[in-house]
């Protein structure tokens, strides 16, 4: 049959009448009652031959033998999904539901309260697997500091199970410190490091004499200032003539191994006198020093244009 297009609708009318082969169908000579009797006609045979199936909503009860609907659109198991943090926004969320929940039980002084040693913001990033500001964990640390003033007799589980999580796997409060060892001889021995220097001291009871590496102190350390360094921990607390010390130390240069020396002999020295700590914390001859000499900055002309520090 050939295209009738581009005829007027009377001819075309006309022609479809004619042929034999199909059957004639009136059809109305009027758009306009053409597209009113499809928009607005309300038949469901006729809507499913001319348009999408019906759109079945949530909620809406199904009919015997008709499958349930199917979403386009999987449905994000947090509402917190669409948000940049959705891992850190859901935590948060269930610590502050935790608090509002049990707001009211028996609490005690914070310094009454178990040392915890939380997890650190590194360790909470590599577990969450986002970029989470400082600011925005120290919300979830005070949330967690509350939460463990909770007395331990009324602790509910759900609390403790959540203080878990956030816990470190070893708590560095319940550390013990070791206390020096004096041997039958009564010989102690103390460690000391500064900067890549190392040093160990072994302290007996004697007249004042000082061996280092084998060397006189004077031969060991031309500087006033290391000597002095050497025998601190003895002069800060009057043991000068009391104890004799023979030390070893290698690394670094001579002031880091002067001061490691002066960490060294301070701890042997309570091994021989405990009752010594706060004297020799007060003139710190019991903490180490953990400062180190800033890296150098290669490809730089001017030195006043390098920047303070790089981490790199």
């Amino acid at each position: 049959m050939k295209k009738v297009a581009w005829l007027p609708l009377s001819l075309r009318e006309g022609l479809r009448c004619a042929c034999p082969s199909r059957p004639t169908i009136p059809r109305p000579s009027s758009r306009r009652h053409l597209l009113n009797a499809s928009q607005f006609c309300t038949s469901t045979r006729l809507q499913a031959g001319i348009a999408a199936p019906e759109i079945k909503f949530f909620g809406q009860e199904q009919e015997d033998g008709e499958e349930p609907p199917f979403y386009a659109r999987l449905v994000p198991a947090s509402p917190s999904y669409f948000t940049a943090q959705p891992v850190f926004i859901d935590d948060l969320l269930q610590l502050q539901n935790l608090l509002r929940r049990y707001a009211n039980l028996p609490t005690v002084k914070p310094i009454d309260a178990p040392r915890v040693a939380w997890i650190s913001i590194r360790e909470y990033r590599n577990v969450a697997g986002e970029t989470v500001k400082n600011s925005k964990y120290s919300e979830i640390v005070e949330i967690l500091q509350r939460l463990n003033q909770i007395h331990p007799s009324v602790t509910p589980s759900e609390v403790t199970e959540a203080l878990n999580n956030y816990k470190r796997s070893v708590n560095h409060f319940q550390n013990v410190t070791k206390q020096p060892f004096v041997n039958e001889g009564g010989l102690a021995l103390g460690a000391g490091r500064r900067k890549a220097a190392t040093a160990r001291a072994w302290l007996v009871e004697g007249t004042g004499e000082v061996l280092v590496n084998g060397k006189t102190l004077a031969q060991a350390f031309g500087r006033i200032h290391d000597r002095e360094s050497v025998i601190w921990a003895l002069k800060a607390t009057d043991r000068i003539d009391k104890y004799n010390v023979w030390a070893l130390c290698e690394g670094g240069g001579s002031t880091g191994q002067a001061e490691a020396l002066t960490l060294a002999v301070g701890k042997a020295l309570l091994g021989h006198e405990p009752a010594l700590k706060p004297a020799l914390r007060r003139a710190g001859c019991v903490t180490r020093d953990p400062r180190r000499v800033e890296r150098k900055k290669p490809g730089r002309v001017k030195a006043r244009k390098m920047p303070t520090w790089v981490k790199r």
